[in-house]
């Protein structure tokens, strides 16, 4: 297949929904010869806030270490291959393609066909491989005891704050999800945490001690070096990173951690485009997927921090399934006007439905039709512009600011 053949083929797939469950990806990373090799470390991180910022930051650091890394994340914002990094590169389009190919052909002799994130996770592994990467790390994609990245035996896991979201998959309880994402620990291994909620913390230190892991809660944000990535939260989320490294065995010293964490990049978390760098704006426009009501208070707070006594014209959409009126009772406060649109997204909900989740006192809104739309709006009122409420919405506005080939996914 060619590229655009392949990415098609493997898009298609999504029609086969959410799997959990360990046997399918199993299966498949031994069909596809995938599973890591003796001898390299692999990182597995589960939570539900800064997952992919703590991925972001271990990678960044490991590299300016002198290790080979791979890094496997989701979802992506514009183009698929962002899920597959080695040493800071999206895996080749041809080598995407040639392992699609190969995988097609192992999927269609398997039953039940395996899923979107399932083949994702073994093209990632299979390429690691290939690239004698020394280091892997492994973002889940959703939970933890039942997602596919835990078939994949684990060195260090390390667990990013926990809230609710997710909940028709994980439980309706800060406990419930926590019990599901402490179920990547392993026994004997050490495991790191972010500080955590008392019911969560329960959870993780009961798992930890029927397992005889090792577990450490970070007590304290990363001080004494820069953080390109804003808000006070990141400096926790560097803590972790830190931390998780260190554990992995990994050669850390000073000015490699300050380089790394000054010039990474992570883009659509809080990233900031300048007026200068959007056509036809006299402001600043923001990006920040905030999907769940605890991303929003972290966004709330280093919106105030960053535009002080400003309020912001908000692009908002959000995905069904998602609590909207959670995330908008934190958001609303931020803004002066609010456009919403639908994402380009099967589960995508209309304008309509996002404004009547807003919170009683919110500020004039409107409803537009797709996100074109939404941010012309926005931008015409002069305002600083915040577009946020999923990575979905985020991925298509930094599409359009950069001019960039938008793949659209439903996972």
């Amino acid at each position: 297949m060619t590229y655009a053949e392949a990415i098609a083929w493997l898009f298609s797939t999504q029609m086969f929904g959410i799997k959990l469950g360990l046997e399918g990806p199993r299966r498949l990373l031994k069909e596809f010869l995938a599973y890591p090799k003796h001898g390299v470390t692999v990182i597995h991180v589960a939570g539900t806030n800064g997952k992919g910022s703590t991925c972001a930051m271990m990678d960044a650091i490991a590299r300016a270490c002198g290790q080979r890394s791979g890094l496997f994340t989701s979802p992506h914002l514009i183009d698929y291959r962002e899920r597959i990094k080695v040493a800071g590169q999206e895996i080749p389009e041809a080598d995407c393609a040639v392992g699609l190919t190969e995988l097609r052909a192992i999927c269609e002799r398997l039953d039940p066909h395996p899923t979107f994130f399932e083949i994702s996770l073994a093209l990632a592994l299979r390429w690691f491989s290939r690239c004698e990467c020394e280091l892997i790390i492994l973002e889940t994609g959703m939970g933890g005891r039942l997602d596919a990245t835990t078939a994949v035996p684990a060195d260090v896991c390390v667990i990013t704050p926990i809230g609710l979201d997710h909940t028709e998959w994980l439980g309706d309880s800060l406990a419930q999800i926590a019990a599901e994402k402490a179920a990547i620990l392993v026994p004997g291994k050490p495991a790191l945490s972010a500080p955590q909620h008392e019911d969560v913390r329960q959870v993780l230190e009961q798992a930890a001690s029927e397992l005889r892991t090792p577990l450490e809660f970070i007590e304290d944000p990363l001080h004494g070096y820069s953080v390109a990535l804003a808000g006070p939260h990141q400096r926790w989320n560097a803590a972790l990173a830190v931390a998780a490294l260190h554990r992995a065995g990994i050669a850390l010293n000073y000015d490699s951690i300050q380089y790394a964490l000054s010039n990474m990049r992570w883009p659509g978390r809080f990233e900031v485009f300048p007026a200068t760098a959007v056509a036809g704006a006299s402001q600043p426009v923001v990006l920040d997927g905030a999907h769940n009501p605890h991303a929003a208070e972290v966004l709330a707070a280093t919106w105030q921090t960053a535009f002080p006594g400003q309020l912001a014209a908000m692009v908002f959409s959000a995905v069904a399934a998602k609590d909207i009126a959670g995330i908008l009772a934190r958001l609303a406060p931020l803004a002066s006007n609010i456009f919403f649109c639908p994402v380009a997204n099967p589960r995508a909900v209309s304008g309509a439905e996002l404004a009547a989740a807003l919170p009683p006192g919110a500020p004039p809104h409107q409803a537009f039709g797709d996100f074109a739309a939404a941010f012309a709006a926005a931008l015409a009122t002069g305002a600083p512009v915040l577009v946020a409420g999923s990575l979905f919405l985020v991925g298509e506005a930094r599409a359009a600011l950069t001019d960039a080939r938008f793949q659209s996914s439903a996972q």
